[in-house]
């Protein structure tokens, strides 16, 4: 026998995985050893395999042989996620590649490209996993937009909902100007970028006073709707009770008081937008003031932009001071620095956007999680600096908007039968929503045809916070086999990064 003189990986590596796979030496099912169990955190199935995942996925493997030679059955269960906005995104540019708009296509025909987009890259990096050597047991490969996920998550949305848990509301949001959907706060990523401070003067009506205000976003003054003074500031108790003209659009808006107002800030005199900053729409709620919206989803001004209309907000700032300097409104700029929201998978600036969504109570939910990690210590997190970072996020957790305004994901059970805000009912299908709805608005004649379903998906992250549960049946099936032997699983190896988007949330 030839002794080769050199050792070939190609050759030696692929051979011994094949015996294990062909052994099924991988593949567990319940007995009565002890289980170990780690789930796999699904990588995008956009994704290619980096460093990354290499070291998270060699780390659970030295895991799970570690566990199977001190005698454990070992149970390391594979999958990927749909990863809504990535997967989304992909579709649409190949789309537009072959001369077609995502706008012309009916949600069938788009979905039809998106599995086909699914089933020729998804693959890829669970092929290169097994290239690595990762023992998994790949016969439990599961996908988040399987049939088993996808009526998981309709499942509990169902149950959160008639629970009382899940709501929907027009609230201010994070709006993705070129996904041109919704994001949780954790989606946002805030940076410091140096900008400009516009510090602009607007007249008194009837007299010759002006009053100047600073902001940092002057496309806005299109929207505004109400000066805000403090009403300790003695500067501008003259002020009260008056009237001022926002410039270029002439709109006439009062002058209110509010201690909100910082006395230290700029001039002590703050514009009040509410549809475009969460702490204006507060004021503008409590005051009463009119809300004017001057974008499109695509974050172009509309209508209410005037001879702007239709320009992207960024050009729409450099004309606009341009336009307000010539006109004398514009008193001075300073540079600052600010906190700039952008989108996570996008990058693109962040827009604080008025919308009806879909959101998630996270109090009551959240209290568990905490408990969990910090009391019980049923979690422990390594290393442990990270309990802290934990615990100002759950204590500080909001309500989480679970919709997005994408096609390529699980599609909300919620059926409208009506105009009015509550002329909606959530149901698993069509027929039984058909039902629900002839019981809520008392009309019997009611058919298939007058409902229509939210064209909403939900976000991703409430698809995977079920993955544990869900790759064992858990959900669908609760007192199975197979959820009572694996679940809860033992360790989870995966970044800093998702503690929040997605181990809290599980």
């Amino acid at each position: 026998m030839e002794i080769p003189s050199k050792y070939n990986p190609q050759s030696t590596e692929s051979q011994w995985y094949e015996y294990w796979m062909k052994n099924g030496y991988f593949h567990s099912v319940p007995d009565d050893r002890e289980p170990y169990s780690i789930v796999i955190p699904p990588p995008n199935v956009t994704g290619i395999l980096h460093m990354g995942h290499m070291l998270n996925n060699t780390i659970q493997d030295v895991l799970i042989r570690r566990a199977r030679l001190l005698g454990k059955n070992a149970c390391w269960v594979p999958g990927t996620d749909h990863a809504s906005i990535a997967t989304e995104a992909k579709v649409v540019a190949k789309l537009k590649e072959q001369g077609i708009n995502k706008n012309d296509l009916t949600r069938e025909e788009f979905l039809k490209h998106a599995w086909d987009w699914t089933h020729q890259y998804g693959g890829i990096i669970l092929e290169q996993l097994k290239k690595l050597g990762c023992s998994c047991d790949w016969d439990r490969t599961a996908f988040t937009m399987d049939q088993e996920r996808y009526d998981s998550v309709i499942k509990v949305f169902i149950d959160l909902y008639n629970k009382g848990l899940i709501y929907r509301g027009y609230r201010m949001v994070n709006w993705d100007p070129e996904a041109q959907t919704t994001l949780s706060d954790e989606e946002v990523v805030y940076e410091e970028k140096q900008g400009l401070l516009y510090y602009l003067s607007y007249d008194i009506e009837g007299s010759d006073e002006k009053v100047t205000i600073a902001t940092t976003r002057p496309e806005t003054i299109l929207g505004d709707t109400a000066i805000c003074i403090n009403p300790n500031d003695e500067r501008f108790t003259h002020l009260k009770g008056k009237n001022v003209i926002v410039p270029i659009c002439n709109r006439v808006i009062p002058i209110i008081e509010d201690e909100y107002v910082d006395v230290e800030f700029g001039t002590g005199c703050l514009k009040v937008t509410p549809a475009h900053d969460i702490n204006d729409k507060a004021l503008g709620e409590k005051h009463n003031l009119e809300t004017i919206d001057i974008f499109n989803d695509d974050a172009t001004l509309n209508s209410f932009g005037m001879h702007y209309e239709g320009k992207d907000r960024f050009v729409v700032r450099k004309e606009i001071s341009k336009e307000l300097e010539e006109k004398g409104i514009l008193v001075k700029t300073e540079t600052h620095i600010n906190k700039v929201g952008t989108s996570e998978r996008t990058k693109a600036v962040i827009e604080p956007k008025l919308s009806d969504q879909w959101f998630l109570k996270m109090e009551d939910l959240a209290k568990p999680a905490l408990e969990a990690v910090l009391e019980s210590g049923d979690v422990k997190l390594h290393p442990k600096k990270f309990e802290n970072t934990y615990r100002h996020w759950m204590e500080n957790v909001r309500d989480w908007n679970i919709s997005r305004q994408l096609w390529w994901g699980q599609q909300i059970p919620a059926f409208y039968f009506g105009d009015g805000q509550e002329d909606f009912v959530v149901a698993a299908n069509l027929n039984e929503a058909l039902e629900l709805a002839k019981e809520k608005s008392g009309n019997s004649d009611l058919q298939e045809s007058d409902l229509r379903q939210d064209a909403d998906v939900l976000d991703t992250w409430f698809s995977s916070w079920l993955w544990p549960m869900s790759v064992f049946g858990g959900i669908m099936d609760p007192d199975n086999e197979e959820v009572n032997y694996y679940y809860p699983t033992n360790d989870l190896v995966t970044g800093p990064d998702i503690l929040f988007f997605w181990v809290a949330r599980m």
